[in-house]
Parts: C-alpha cells; sequence; structure tokens
C-alpha cells in the first residue's frame, strides 16, 4: 500500500494542483481575454479613424497637387508678364539714353551756333515787323476801296471820302 497509496495520494494532489493552476490561469486570462477584446474593438474603431484620415489625406494630397499645378502655371504666366515688364523696362531705358544723347546734342550744337541762332531771331522779328507793316498797308488800300462806291451813272468816279482827321472835326461839332 505504501506505494500505490502514496501515487494515488499524489495522483490526487497533483490533479488538485493542476486544477488550482488550472482555475488561476483561467482566473487570470478570463480578465486578459476582455482586455484584448476591448483592445480589439478599440483598435477596429482606430483603423476606422485611420482609414478615414487616410481618405481625407488622401483628397488632401490630391487638392495640394492641383493647387500646386494651378500656381506652376499661373507662376509661368506670371514670368511671362515679369519679363515683358522688364522688356519695357529696357526700351524705356533705351528711349531715356535716345533723348539724353539728343537732348545734350543739341545743347552742344545750340552752344556751338549761339549767334547764329540769335542772328536769325533778329531777323526773323525784322521779317515779322515787316509782314506787319505790309499786313497793315493792305487792310489800310482795302479799306478806301470798300468806302469808294459808285454814285448813279457815274459808276468810275470815286466818291469823296472823309479823312480820318476830318471824320473827327466832323464829329466834334
Amino acid at each position: 500500500m505504501d506505494w500505490q497509496l502514496i501515487l494515488a495520494i499524489a495522483a490526487g494532489i497533483a490533479a488538485i494542483a493542476l486544477l488550482v493552476v488550472a482555475i488561476a490561469i483561467a482566473y487570470v486570462l478570463i480578465p486578459v481575454k476582455k482586455n484584448l477584446d476591448h483592445i480589439a474593438n478599440t483598435l477596429d474603431g482606430v483603423e476606422g479613424q485611420i482609414q478615414g484620415i487616410t481618405r481625407e489625406s488622401t483628397d488632401l494630397l490630391h487638392k495640394a497637387n492641383r493647387l500646386t499645378e494651378d500656381i506652376q502655371g499661373k507662376s509661368q504666366k506670371l514670368n511671362s508678364v515679369v519679363e515683358a515688364v522688364q522688356g519695357m523696362g529696357d526700351s524705356v531705358n533705351n528711349l531715356n539714353s535716345s533723348v539724353d544723347r539728343v537732348t545734350n546734342s543739341i545743347t552742344h550744337n545750340i552752344s556751338q551756333n549761339e549767334e547764329k541762332i540769335s542772328q536769325v531771331v533778329q531777323w526773323s522779328n525784322v521779317a515779322m515787323e515787316v509782314a506787319d507793316k505790309w499786313q497793315m498797308r493792305q487792310r489800310r488800300n482795302k479799306a478806301y476801296n470798300t468806302n469808294t462806291r459808285p454814285a448813279g451813272d457815274d459808276e468810275n468816279l470815286p466818291v469823296a471820302v472823309n479823312s480820318p482827321s476830318t471824320d473827327n472835326q466832323n464829329q466834334n461839332r
């Protein structure tokens, strides 16, 4: 009995110990399973949110790419405008240089021909005075001719015209 009984008791104790260990493991694993289930549910929610974020990120990336393309296109158009403005600036600079050269040339020529220019101005003043006197004489002759008119059958005879001095005398009376 000795060995058989000890073996039976040892087997019983081992079975009880195994049962206790199994219950202890079950006691520990049940809350772990609950935690793992909760973590799995949380990860499912996170996965859904990550998929939403991924979709939004993809849409945002597409929009950013379209915006980048649009900006590049507008930048290229703006570059042509900038080049045109730069060309206009160069043209204006060239025009300014040309005007400066012409102005300097005119100033130089005027300073060299100052005496000739003053003579031309004097002669032009004399010519204008002569032209004014000529026009005045023409007006006087025209006025004299318009004051002579035919009377009756004597068409060729001039009518007596009072001179300005006699007109003044007649007005004073």
